[in-house]
């Protein structure tokens, strides 16, 4: 079977996966508990679980089959009621909270070694002196090297209370075997990637998720912006899955008048929740352009059809996800939870977004391969809209519900299988794992540079991105490049300078030449 054949749907299939997991189970209100009065159903369950552990001839866990059977009720409800077992919960809801408490490095076991990528700036390891290209030998008592070494639990060896101390044994080349003592703090986990100029009046910032710290973030990076004369500002939304719907809406408050409507929500009583934006916008007047793809979900298309339904700017891109369906957190007692689906929420012109999954959950998230086989993800034409579905902005333009936020100007996609293996590649980590043993041959040489110096002076050498070349070769993954050499080395530098100098690094460098960026400067320039 060939490469392209083999691959090509599992690449896709992950492209969407990735895009949308948070967005999936992470748009929820505050919990809040209830009590239920005695259920004939609920008591026949807990019959035969007991029926079940006391008087079953053989040794059962009940808890898998009570675990097995809240997965299978949810999946009959709708894609994004899901269960959440204990063991996933704590990280999901770190992830969200926006830090957590460790030692403030990004590392992966490389070859047998923990292996620091980078330090998290202002963190306890870069206080105590821990570097990029570190290796963590023992944390305590623990040791974290070895042939046996198995990434699982890595992170929990690291992790303790706030302000407790833990000893690190690090190797560092140049240097051989040291001791030192890092204190535990606060880590930041950053959901605004960049904020920076793109020209002298075009500000722009990518946001990947929305977290409990997204609109501090939000906030500070337009706040930046405008202290550079922004008059215009690209929000990034693209591979957004989404999270908590309140930073989306204090997001969109930014750039609405007070008043206009940010979005609604309908339960199954037929309750309606309206959102409207408030005088604390700090953006009301400058243009705006959001960027979306395939890949953004929930929270994503909240700000994107607020800014587009009030007709404040112009979204660009291709059409979103189509995840109209609200989630609340419920505690199950055990450390587990259930995420239920308790609302359906419209855009302002009073459309949904959320697109079919009458025909169950593998096709509603395989939805990405229709996209691809129809031509959507090429043309703007090849998007299915009913005209059932249309609704007018106050302003006369036409939008549609019934599945993702269509943009008003269309960016094509490259869907070709070498443009979907270097992205695959980008993404997966894969070429992060190569770029890492890359540096470390010249780490002294890197860490001497600026990030403008590193931006304006290195240049990915024809060795370089054939050593990648190579070394895909011995994953299994064979790349004809043909025309994607400039698109390799590209890639191969952002990552570099990810590892180098963080997410905004990397964004400056991967948006260089990007289609959708360029689509934007050409539409700031006619206004």
């Amino acid at each position: 079977m060939g490469y392209s054949k083999k691959y090509l749907p599992l690449f896709l299939g992950l492209a969407v996966g990735a895009g949308v997991f948070l967005g999936s189970k992470l748009d929820f209100s505050n919990p809040s508990a209830k009590l239920f009065s005695y259920n004939a159903k609920k008591e026949k369950l807990n019959r035969l679980i007991d029926y079940i552990d006391y008087e079953y001839v053989d040794e059962i866990n009940t808890d898998s089959i009570v675990d097995v059977t809240v997965n299978r009720i949810l999946e009959n409800l709708d894609p994004h009621s899901v269960y959440i077992p204990p063991e996933e919960l704590e990280g999901i809801t770190e992830s969200m909270q926006g830090d957590f408490i460790g030692i403030g490095v990004s590392y992966y076991p490389y070859r047998d070694t923990i292996s620091v990528i980078n330090t998290i700036k202002g963190g306890p390891s870069e206080k105590s002196g821990i570097k990029a290209g570190d290796r963590i030998l023992m944390a305590d008592s623990d040791t974290l090297f070895g042939e046996s070494l198995i990434q699982d639990g890595l992170a929990n060896k690291l992790k303790g209370e706030l302000n407790s101390q833990v000893q690190l044994k690090v190797y560092r080349k140049g240097t051989g075997v040291f001791d030192v003592m890092v204190k535990r703090g606060r880590v930041p986990l950053q959901s605004v990637d960049a904020a920076y100029m793109l020209n002298d009046k075009l500000g722009y910032i990518k946001v990947n998720r929305f977290a409990e710290t997204t609109y501090k973030e939000f906030k500070n990076g337009v706040e930046n912006l405008q202290d550079k004369n922004a008059k215009s500002i690209v929000v990034d939304l693209r591979d957004n899955g989404g999270g908590f719907i309140a930073p989306a809406l204090k997001m969109a408050d930014e750039f609405l008048k007070d008043d206009e409507l940010i979005m609604f929500t309908k339960n199954k009583k037929g309750a309606i929740e309206n959102n409207y934006a408030t005088n604390r916008g700090s953006f009301e007047q400058g243009d705006i352009y959001v960027l979306i793809n395939e890949n953004s979900a929930s929270a994503s298309e909240i700000f994107a059809g607020a800014i587009q339904d009030n007709d404040r700017g112009i979204i660009v891109g291709r059409r979103s996800y189509g995840k109209g369906l609200v989630q609340r957190e419920m505690a199950l007692g055990d450390g587990s939870a259930i995420r239920l689906t308790i609302s359906r929420y419209y855009t302002p012109t009073g459309r949904s977004i959320q697109k079919p999954y009458i025909n169950g959950n593998k096709e509603y998230f395989n939805e990405y391969l229709e996209r691809y086989k129809n031509g959507e993800l090429q043309n703007a034409d090849s998007i299915q809209v009913a005209d059932s579905l249309k609704f007018k902005t106050p302003g006369g333009k036409t939008v549609y519900g019934g599945g993702g936020i269509i943009p008003d100007i269309f960016v094509s996609k490259d869907t070709t299988r070498v443009g979907e293996t270097l992205n695959y590649m980008l993404r997966s980590g894969r070429m992060g794992r190569y770029v890492f043993e890359e540096l470390d041959k010249k780490r002294a040489f890197y860490n001497e540079l600026s990030e403008e110096e590193f931006r304006k002076d290195i240049t990915i050498e024809d060795g370089f991105a054939e050593g990648f070349m190579n070394y895909a070769r011995s994953l299994g993954v064979e790349i004809e490049l043909k025309n994607y050499q400039i698109q390799l080395k590209k890639y191969l530098k952002a990552t570099m300078a990810q590892q180098l100098f963080g997410s905004g690094a990397f964004e400056k460098i991967i948006n260089g030449d990007d289609a959708m960026i360029n689509k934007v400067l050409s539409l700031s320039q006619k206004e």
